[in-house]
Formats: C-alpha cells, structure tokens, sequence
C-alpha cells in the first residue's frame, strides 16, 4: 500500500504540474484562491498601524521636523513586515502562538514578568484609543475632553452589540472609514505640493536633529511597531485550516507574508501621506496666522484644518467619524490581544466583554486626569507618552519571537535563515539603541536643567542609572538565554509529503471561541 500511495502522489504531482505548465491561468487562478483564504490576520493587524496614535505622532513630526522623520516610518515598516511575518510564522509552524510559548519556554518569575509588561503595552495602546474617541466625540458634539474619556467606556457595550452581526462584517466596516480619510489625505497631497526632492530626502537620509527629534522617532516605532502585535499575529493565524504537512506550511508562511505586506503597505502610505501633509501645510509660507498657531499645537483636535482644501465645511465632523471608526477598530485588536496574552502566558480565559473592559478602565484612568488637569494638549501628550512606553516594551516581545524562530528544536526545516536572523536582530539592537539612548539623554539632561540639591541630583543619577542598568539586564537575559523546550515538531525535515501530527491540527477551537462572539446552540 505504501508503494501504491507514492505512486500515486507522484502521478497526481507530475500531472498537476503538466497542468499547471500548459494552462498558467488555472495555476494563477489557484494561486490566488489560496491567497485570499489566507487574508484577514494581516489586515486585523494592520488596524493598529493607522490608530489615533499613529496619527497623532505623524501630525507633530510633520509639524514640527517637516519630512525630517519620514525615514523611521520607512524603517518601522519595513521592520514591522519582517516581524509580523515572522510571529505568523511561528504560530504556523508550531500550533502555537507566542505566549504560549513563553509560557513553556520561560521559569514562572520571568513569565509572569511578561505577562505584566505585556499587559501594560495592552493598556498603553488602548490610551490613544481612549483619547481619540474624546476628541472625536469633542468635534462631534462638542462635549468636554474629560467626559469624552468617561463615555469611551460605554464603547466596549457598543463594540460587543455589533460583534453580534459578525466581526468580520464590523472589521470591513471600520476598514472603509479609515481608509476614507485616508483617501482624503491622499488627495490633501496634491493641494498641499510637498516636494518630492525633500520627502525623498526625509524618507532616505536619517536624521535626528535634538532630543525632540529622538522623542517623535521612539514615538513613531512604538507606534508602528507594537509589542502586543507580536502576540496577536502569532495567534490570530491559528484560526485558519492549514495542511499539516511541509509544503502546506511553507504555502501558508508565503501566503502570509503577502498579505502582511499588502496590508503594510497600505499603512505606510497612509503614514507617509499624513506626515507630509502636516509637513507640507504646517511649514507653507502662505500659512494663514490662525493655522500657524494650531500647527505649534498640533494634536487630533485641531488637525481637521488640514483636510479643508477637500473637505470644506465637512472636514471637522468626517475627520471625527473616521477618528472614532480608527479608535474602536483599535478596540477589536487590542481585547483580541489581551484575551491571548492572558490564556498564553496565565491559561485563564475571560469573557471577551470582562477582558475589554478591565484594559478599557485602566486606560480611562490616566486619561481621565490627564485631560482635567492639561486639557487637549496635555492629553495629546500623553498620547506621545503611550507610543513611547510602546518602543520601550518592545524587546520583551520581540527578543523571544527572534529566539524561538531561530531556533530549529522549535522551528524545524522552517527556521529563519541566517540573513533574516542576523536582518531581524539587526533591526531590534538599532530600536533598542536609539531607545536606551533617549533615556541615558533625558535622565542627563533633566538632572542638568533641574534646580535640586546636588544630594538629591546625585540620588535621582544613581536611581536613573540602576534602572536603566535593570532594562538592560533584563534585555540580556532574554537575548542571551538558550531554548531549553522543544516542540513535538522535531521530526519535521524537507521531505514533501511529511504529515504533521493530529494534534495540531488549525484550525484551533479554542482561538475561535475567543475571537467569535458565543452563539447559542439548540438541540
């Protein structure tokens, strides 16, 4: 039997192939089929990439260094394309996704400690969330900031009585609203005339003039490139049937790593379109003094100004709608997020409207007496102060995903290549550097500019240095600490017809159940 089974697939092979040479369009045909089954985890992910954050850091570096920053959104995507497509590798590959494997992989004090750094970044990204639905609802009906940041927890009632009609009907929903504004800047872009010298210029030649330029750029890496991602990708690709064997999987990698950079790329317009707007209009020397004085400020408040030249009368209340729509799609990744970094890393499940309102009320916190006491302004930087604790947190995330992709107890014949491996650590020790530079730079600067004692300058440089001396070693151990749990995917070789075992079948029950509202059965 088994000589007839290789016989067979050896024929069905040889003929398929016959096929597929002498008639192209039915391979294209197929090809395509695949791709599309495989679209939606990329596209989930990439909501996070065009949140109110994002556009709250590409308003004020475009405000403020004109197209000086545009290289970072250059690099953060390309960095967030290699990434990405490596957690859905990982989760692909091995049935599980990343706090799972941190999990297994880690002793339970430093588990837990990732659990809670990555809970903080869940929370930190909900901040902008929070603070965009107030200032749309602030442009909308023109209620107070402060009481913007209390209703926003009213959303997760809202979100969850639309899940009802199916998520993926919601997600092409918000999806349309973005991407509308984001049509509006495109077309901003042709009023506005930025030169294409100095954007190519911006976008191929790093520079960071000051630690305000240092500030924006962490900014703009924590918000393209999210830790909670990482754990969201990884797992949301497990909820999608992929053949267990070599070749299926190496399909399914390729297949995501398309649709990742399809997804990516339209994040990286709308970025690229959003700074130079802001970039091309806040530095016009036919800026009138009203929008002058705004572009000093610059937050998502007063930012509808930009889109005047489209919009007209309308630009205030459709950059709102498509404000909030960014908001509450952010809404979806980030309980997604948490529900799987809660069942990896603790294996313990919530109700997917309990784990959205606990992120949702830690967030409202700090928002909440941010915008008493600061007002749109104080609240905008908070904003900036988010996305900041997101590149901050990222190496806790992205360093196990390095160490478990790369290693081939885990990975199998799928392991990353050298050149992605020495591309991907290159690209996290610059994102770390330029962050631990920041904080060496401020902790200096700020005991240099105070008017403390010198007892209390020197206390507050040893305290400063001891901590940033705890991120490193913390950063160490992580990088420098061998795999010591393998997967049960060790047979796995480059033979074709290799099936993978039964157990791991995808797709996954248990991910499905924690994306999908329950429904109610009857026998």
């Amino acid at each position: 039997m088994e000589g007839y089974s290789i016989a067979i697939s050896f024929n069905f092979q040889r003929t398929f192939n016959i096929h597929a040479y002498f008639y192209p369009s039915y391979f294209m045909k197929k090809s395509w089929k695949n791709i599309f089954s495989y679209v939606g985890p990329g596209f989930l992910v990439c909501i996070a990439y065009i949140d109110p954050g994002n556009f709250q850091t590409d308003l004020q570096a475009g405000a403020q260094y004109k197209y000086g920053l545009l290289w970072i959104i250059l690099l953060a995507s390309f960095a967030a394309l290699v990434i990405q497509s490596l957690a859905a590798n990982l989760g692909v590959v091995t049935g599980k996704h990343l706090a799972e494997h941190c999990r297994k992989e880690y002793p339970k004090v430093p588990n837990f400690i990732l659990w809670i750094i990555a809970e903080i970044a869940i929370v930190a990204c909900d901040i902008p969330e929070v603070i965009g639905t107030a200032f749309a609802l602030n442009m909308l009906f023109k209620i107070p900031i402060w009481c913007g940041v209390l209703i926003t927890g009213l959303s997760t009632l809202s979100l969850l009585l639309l899940q009802q009609y199916g998520v993926r009907k919601l997600e092409f929903l918000i999806a349309f609203l973005v991407l509308t504004i984001a049509v509006c800047f495109f077309v901003e872009l042709g009023y506005a005339k930025p030169e294409s010298s100095e954007v190519l210029h911006g976008l191929f030649v790093p520079q960071l003039k000051g630690s305000g330029a240092t500030k924006l750029a962490i900014s703009l890496l924590g918000a393209m490139v999210m830790p909670h991602n990482l754990f969201l990708h990884s797992a949301l690709v497990l909820s999608r049937k992929i053949p267990r064997s070599v070749n299926g999987i190496r399909d399914a990698c390729r297949y995501y790593l398309i649709e990742s950079g399809l997804a990516l790329m339209v994040a990286f317009l709308i970025n690229i379109s959003v700074i130079s707007v802001s970039g091309a209009v806040c530095n016009s020397a036919t800026m009138t003094p009203d929008d002058r004085e705004k572009c000093e400020d610059l937050d998502l408040n007063k930012a509808s100004f930009l889109l005047k030249n489209v919009l007209g009368n309308w630009s205030s209340k459709l950059f709102a709608i498509a404000l909030l729509a960014s908001g509450q799609s952010s809404t979806i990744t980030g309980t997604y997020a948490g529900q799987y970094v809660m069942q990896g890393f603790l294996d313990l499940r919530l109700k997917p409207w309990i784990r959205n309102f606990l992120t949702r009320s830690l967030a409202i916190v700090p928002s909440l007496i941010v915008s008493l006491i600061g007002g749109s302004a104080g609240a905008g930087d908070l904003i900036i102060i988010a996305s900041m604790i997101l590149s901050f947190e990222l190496p806790f995330a992205l360093i196990p995903l390095l160490k478990f992709t790369s290693s081939k107890t885990k990975m199998g014949s799928h392991v990353n290549p050298i050149a992605v491996s020495g591309a991907t650590w290159l690209i996290g020790t610059l994102i770390m550097g330029i962050n631990i530079y920041y904080l060496a730079e401020k902790l200096v600067t700020s005991l240099k500019d105070s008017h403390l004692g010198k007892a209390v300058k020197v206390l507050c440089g040893i305290l400063g240095a001891l901590c940033l001396l705890v991120y490193l070693c913390s950063i160490l151990y992580l990088a420098i600490r061998k795999n010591k749990e393998s997967t049960h995917l060790l047979a796995l070789t480059g033979q074709e017809g290799l099936q993978v075992s039964e157990s791991n079948n995808l797709p996954r029950e248990d991910i499905l159940r924690m994306q999908l509202p329950q429904q109610r059965t009857t026998n």
